[in-house]
Parts: C-alpha cells; structure tokens; sequence
C-alpha cells in the first residue's frame, strides 16, 4: 500500500513539474524575443520544429532566429514592444504536451502602448534529452476568423 501511495505522489509530482516547466518555456518567450534573443527564441523549439503565424511559416530555428534577428523585428524592440504570452492550458500525454493561451503584441506609438494585436496560440511540444521544446506554435489572429478561437478549443489535441 506505501509503495503505490508513494508512486502515485510521484506520478502526481512528476505531472506537476512538468507542466511547471512548459509554463516557464512559454513564459519566457516574450522576454526573449522583446530583448533580441535571437538564438535563445529558437532554442524553445525542437531543431525541427516550426512557427506558423498568420503571416509567416518559420520552419527551423535557423528561421526563428532569423525573425528575431530580422530588421522588422528589430525596428520593434527599438520601437518599444511586449509580446505578453498567457497563462496556458496545458495537457500532458506521455512525452508529448499541448498547451493553449492567448497573446497580445503591444507596441509603443505616439507615446503611449497600443496593442498591435491578439491571438490565439496552440503550442505542441515534446520532451527532449533536456526538457521541453516545442515542435510547433500556432498563432492566428482573433479578428472574428473561426480559425482563431478553433484553436482555443483544441488544449488536448
């Protein structure tokens, strides 16, 4: 009876950190992407993996860290901005997650802080030799598309 007690603590605690360290991941993302962290945007996703928002396909980290790098972007966080990512809902199976949140883009203009926009995020990700990471982000705007609030929907897809 200890011994089941004691792995179902475990598998409990283990559930825990886990999705303590997918959390922190997401949550780092606007940090490192609004300071220029180019190298350290990408080493959030697999070598493989992609990020597809309403505009763009970056498929690899060598593109991810070349948006970062990219003079669009720079002339944001010279600009002033915060890429303010949401508490997400996580679901774990196994050694694959799915995480879903919003996030919002706001931007420094005319002095004061405008939000340049709102979406909705779906993040796969996978646990790797060394954590977490994810394989693919899904970014659409919430402009009234169906897509976009699809998305919300889909936390354990």
């Amino acid at each position: 009876m200890t011994e089941e007690r004691l792995a179902a603590l475990e598998a409990r605690l283990n559930k825990l950190e886990d999705e303590a360290a997918i959390r922190r991941l997401i949550a780092s993302y606007g940090p490192l992407v609004d300071s220029g962290a180019a190298d350290e945007v990408a080493a959030l996703w697999t070598a493989d993996g992609c990020y597809d928002v309403d505009e763009i396909f970056l498929d690899g980290q060598a593109a991810i860290s070349a948006m970062v790098r990219s003079t669009g972007h720079q002339r944001w966080i010279q600009g002033g901005c915060a890429h303010f990512v949401g508490p997400p809902h996580v679901t774990i199976k196994g050694d694959n997650a799915v995480a879903v949140c919003h996030s919002l883009m706001i931007v420094h203009e005319g002095g004061r802080f405008v939000v340049r926009r709102a979406t909705a995020n779906h993040w796969r990700l996978c646990r790797e030799e060394n954590g977490w990471a994810v394989t693919v982000r899904t970014n659409r705007v919430l402009d009234g598309r169906p897509e976009s609030p699809a998305l919300l929907r889909q936390a354990g897809d």
